[in-house]
């Protein structure tokens, strides 16, 4: 059965037809890599995104001519949300704003005085654009930084309502925050002292976390920590990869934590026990899982041997079981019939989009 996570209460805030917090399902952001004046290839990248399964997509806007890149990805069909991600200069919110952004990433005390804030805080709300506050140990206020002596946890909690309430001075409440930190405790610790602050969604990540294999480790125990607790609405993997990536392992932290559907595959480690190819079969399965059309949630299970598999994976929908040269398909820890081992992997993908075109067991949760 799904893991059920109770979830932090927080407010909802729109972002085009997604929404972030209040109890909506937790989205995948991700951030285009191209130079946003190239129109083309942010087009490009976008879409690959979306085919990806991203939610929403930043694009860094470095000055006001990039901003015309949102009307150009509207204009040539893009559909998923797009977040104008702006540092110190207001102008450049008001121009993204204008020209079709549906999110403002900005960090209100860098952007200039309070006529400043004010004016980018009119623009959104006449365009029914929230605001993301994104808060990090780089922009941390001269003030905080004294008062804490480093950007600790806490500084970067404070830091983060400080600039909430430079935005609530003007009676503007659509807000998302972040709070990142490439150091992994410091990520968790500061969100969890946020989430015991406020209401508004946060939106988790650990920034800078490195390549893809360590960075992906970084944040699956960075994020993963927090959205167990309950806390988080919308995330981001941030790797030194193909954007690509980060959104397909944002995906695989959610399943992981039984939070998203999907095939939940579970398998043994092997042991002297094993007597077929188990290692090269869950790799073959899982190359193979864009093959398998099973809409909803499934929990699969290879197992290197019948002494324990099918007991060991009772929970498990449907699996599969190593013998000599041959393995066992059970479904619940029931064995069914007896396959080739040579064709197991293959018995077990038709065996699974049969369930989805018989409609048996659609409701089965992971």
């Amino acid at each position: 059965m799904t893991q059920k996570i109770k979830r932090r209460v927080t407010r909802a805030v729109r972002v085009a037809d997604r929404v972030i917090g209040g109890g909506a399902p937790i989205t995948v952001q991700s951030m285009c890599s191209t130079p946003t004046y190239d129109k083309e290839a942010c087009l490009a990248q976008v879409q690959a995104l979306e085919m990806a399964g991203c939610d929403i997509v930043r694009l860094a806007v470095p000055d006001k001519a990039c901003a015309s890149t949102f009307a150009y990805l509207k204009e040539h069909g893009v559909r998923v949300p797009l977040v104008a991600d702006i540092h110190f200069d207001y102008r450049i919110a008001l121009e993204a704003a204008a020209c079709g952004a549906d999110k403002i990433r900005i960090n209100p005390g860098n952007i200039g005085d309070d006529d400043k804030v004010r004016l980018v805080v009119e623009a959104c709300r006449q365009r029914g654009l929230p605001i993301r506050i994104g808060v990090n140990s780089g922009s941390l206020e001269k003030h905080i930084l004294e008062k804490h002596g480093a950007p600790t946890a806490q500084a970067l909690a404070e830091s983060a309502m400080y600039h909430a309430s430079l935005l609530q001075r003007f009676d503007f409440s659509d807000i998302v925050i972040s709070i990142k930190a490439s150091t992994v405790t410091e990520m968790i610790e500061a969100n969890r002292l946020i989430a015991e602050k406020c209401d508004f969604p946060l939106h988790l990540g650990v920034t800078e976390a490195g390549s893809m294999q360590m960075g992906t480790i970084k944040s699956a125990i960075g994020i993963g920590a927090l959205l167990a607790d309950g806390i988080g609405d919308t995330v981001r993997v941030s790797l030194t990869a193909d954007p690509v990536e980060e959104v397909r392992e944002a995906h695989r932290i959610l399943r992981a934590l039984e939070i998203e559907d999907g095939i939940h595959l579970v398998s043994c480690p092997t042991c002297g026990r094993t007597q077929i190819p188990l290692i090269d079969m869950v790799n073959a399965f899982e190359s193979r899982m864009g093959e398998i059309r099973y809409s909803g949630s499934l929990r699969v299970a290879m197992m290197g041997c019948v002494v324990n598999g099918p007991g060991e994976a009772r929970e498990a929908d449907i699996g599969i079981a190593g013998g000599r040269d041959e393995a066992v398909l059970f479904r619940h820890g029931e064995i069914v019939r007896k396959i080739p081992a040579d064709t197991a992997v293959d018995v077990l993908i038709e065996e699974i989009n049969a369930m989805n075109r018989d409609g048996k067991e659609a409701d089965s949760k992971i």
